[in-house]
């Protein structure tokens, strides 16, 4: 940060320590590359999960989920 003084500090989202939000900071909004880590780890494993409304059974399935039709049976081979 050359001479523009200090730059926005939020709390990691994870840890809750002091984080600049700056370009100094690769990780931001985290502390550092194992907080973004273990946040990245809580998503994929769903530990986290955005509130919704489960699907009804007359919806469409998305994009790739397995609801019957080919991605249920595998690949077909003959």
């Amino acid at each position: 940060m050359s001479g523009a003084g200090p730059g926005k500090v939020v709390a990691c989202p994870a840890c809750g320590k002091p984080a600049p939000f700056d370009a100094s900071n690769p990780w931001r909004p985290f502390c550092s590359e194992r907080c973004r880590l273990t946040d990245l780890g809580g998503w994929a494993s769903e530990e986290h999960r955005i509130p919704g409304a489960p699907p009804s059974p007359d919806s469409p399935p998305e994009k790739g989920e397995a609801r019957g039709g080919a991605f249920a049976r595998g690949p077909r081979l003959g």
